[in-house]
């Protein structure tokens, strides 16, 4: 027994064996995280993007709801859509932090699509058959209704939650200043980020509406659902991973601090710009030390009153409700400056967001390919092809033949961009306008006035040219806008610039819902076939295209004036301070050699 005493090793052998065979903790984060970020993103949007291009043919056929109404409804729901993010990204800032933001976002939208799945499974969530021998058709109940705004608005809510926070969550997990390949690593996952956006976009307009075309309802809501399932199992079940970023204040918070200070010093006299030395507010070692004459009612918000009540010990506002710093106040000023240029880019929005009516088109023309029949509901896929192919030819092939040919640095300068997009969402609405009115004569001609499920003998490849112009469009106006806004709006402010784009998509929704219903009342008075009929062939979709065309030829006018006023955007300021007396910098180097 003393012997085997003598040969066990010591207590403190005994830990340093078991500490060198315990692994070192794994820091949080890194690129082992990056497919579960990237899948749930590209995951659901193949299951939103996926329901939405056949939706008005569901509507119409399942719910008995007119094409009006139908697209209202759709409309209602793009807008919350892309409206619901910006609450999305404010909650995430200043409350839960982006994983619970895009968990609670995975899980309300794998809800809503199993919802929307139920529709189809179950009859009775859905009005009954039209009677054959009648031809009545019972309208949706109330509950029915119900249902179905209730699986959208979860749809919503998780995109409100899921696409605001995945691009930064999952910079979070890789951003490592202390890497000297951070800044390497990070354009990989932007990359990657971004090409698995289109590719699942792309995915969503093919396999989604085939199987939707082909297959049933039943089967065409049950893949988005299982995926977005997948999607939200997996990002769970890299919960221990990730680095989780506590919430922090939200710039919202502090845009509308300025607001409030402002409006509770409207009767404060503004300092005379003799003595305004020391009697604004400024963050320590700021550049900015008084704000700028321009919208100065909102310098109030800066003014200090009582510098011992309102200045704390560290030199901070003792509240930000009462006092505001200068910095803050400019932020909010060049956010209003920005708004008239942003909402010219609205107009581009309502011509992209016409997918009902091109569904309907392509659904009552040839859609054969050969032997393969193209769903109705894939063609605005060429949307997104024309986009993609022009982005890749301008900057890999024009620019830099340009540049060759001038033998200096040749680019668009963005305000120019964004009026040649404008000007071809225009072009677009004419083009749109003028192959509705031939598909609409051949249809009469072949006698299915009254049949609006007949086939034209006319292709359908004839609405690609109106779908590549709306992805140019987007393509010059929609990234050009995305570039206006990072380069005018301070870099504090980088996550409203990119919240801008979407929130005009949201109120471009809601515009073309009051313009859609504002032509189906007014020409359907006294009993007329209103122009947006849901007898396609009896319908004027084409009068609809061209009082498209006539409100975006006069935004391109509206849009020369709010790029004048706006004066010169920042690289053509730093264009004038880099090129005194209209000299170029290449002009200079060879005058002074």
């Amino acid at each position: 027994m003393e012997l085997e005493k003598k040969m066990e090793p010591s207590s403190d052998v005994r830990e340093m064996a078991n500490n060198q065979h315990i692994p070192p903790k794994r820091s949080k984060g890194g690129l082992i995280t990056m497919p579960f970020i990237i899948v749930n993103e590209a995951l659901e949007r193949v299951a939103s993007y996926g329901i939405l291009p056949n939706m008005i043919l569901y509507l119409m056929k399942d719910y008995h709801l007119g094409v009006a109404k139908g697209t209202n409804i759709i409309f209602f729901w793009s807008a919350a859509t892309n409206f619901l993010p910006l609450l999305g990204a404010f909650l995430s800032d200043s409350y839960l932090g982006r994983f619970l933001t895009i968990g609670f976002g995975s899980m309300a939208s794998f809800l809503g699509l199993v919802l929307l799945w139920l529709t189809a499974m179950i009859p009775k969530l859905k009005p009954s058959r039209c009677d054959i021998f009648t031809q009545s058709c019972k309208a949706p109940t109330s509950g029915q209704t119900t249902f179905l705004a209730l699986s959208f608005s979860l749809i919503s809510i998780g995109a409100g939650g899921i696409r605001p926070c995945s691009l930064a969550f999952g910079a979070d997990q890789v951003d490592k200043r202390d890497n000297p390949k951070n800044k390497r690593v990070l354009e990989s996952f932007f990359s990657w980020y971004y090409a698995s956006t289109a590719v699942s976009v792309i995915i969503a307009l093919t396999g989604i509406v085939y199987i939707q075309d082909k297959l049933g309802w039943r089967l065409g809501f049950g893949v988005p659902a299982i995926l977005m399932f997948l999607a939200t199992v997996l990002f769970f079940l890299a919960s221990s991973l990730y680095v989780k970023q506590k919430a922090s204040k939200s710039l919202f918070t502090g845009l509308a601090q300025v607001i409030v200070v402002a409006y509770k010093n409207r009767k404060l006299p503004l300092p005379n710009e003799s003595s305004d030395d020391g009697l604004y507010h400024h963050n320590k070692d700021s550049e900015l030390v008084a704000p700028s004459d321009k919208l100065r009612c909102l310098n109030k918000a800066c003014i200090i009153k009582n510098r011992e009540q309102d200045i704390g010990p560290d030199g901070s506002a003792s509240n930000p409700w009462n006092l505001c710093t200068v910095e803050k106040v400019e932020e909010l000023k060049a956010l209003i400056k920005v708004i008239p240029i942003w909402s010219t880019g609205i107009m581009m929005s309502i011509n992209t967001s016409q997918n009902t009516f091109q569904v309907l088109q392509a659904n009552s023309m040839d859609r054969y390919l050969s032997s393969f029949q193209v769903p109705a509901g894939s063609y605005p896929m060429f949307v997104v092809i024309s986009l993609a192919l022009w982005v890749v030819i301008y900057d890999r092939v024009i620019i830099p033949l340009a540049s060759k040919i001038r033998g200096k640095p040749v680019r668009l300068d963005v305000k120019t961009r964004m009026g040649i997009g404008l000007i071809l969402t225009f072009m677009a609405m004419v083009v749109a306008a003028v192959v509705e009115n031939v598909r609409r004569r051949r249809s009469i001609q072949e006698g299915f006035l009254n049949n609006p499920q007949g086939v034209v003998e006319m292709s359908a490849m004839w609405l690609i040219p109106q779908h590549c112009l709306n992805g140019l469009a987007e393509a010059f106006t929609g990234i050009g806008q995305t570039e206006f806004y990072y380069s005018e709006i301070p870099k504090s402010m980088s996550s409203i610039a990119a919240s801008l784009f979407g929130l005009g998509m949201a109120v471009a929704s809601l515009l073309a819902s009051v313009v859609l219903s504002a032509v189906d009342n007014l020409t359907s008075r006294n009993g007329k076939e209103s122009w947006v009929s849901s007898n396609i062939n009896r319908g004027h979709y084409d009068y609809y295209y061209w009082v498209l065309a006539i409100m975006s030829f006069v935004n391109v006018l509206y849009y020369i004036f709010c790029s004048w006023a706006y004066g010169p955007c920042v690289e053509q300021r730093q264009k004038v301070r880099d090129e005194p007396n209209g000299i170029s910098s290449e002009e200079g180097k060879e005058l002074s050699v």
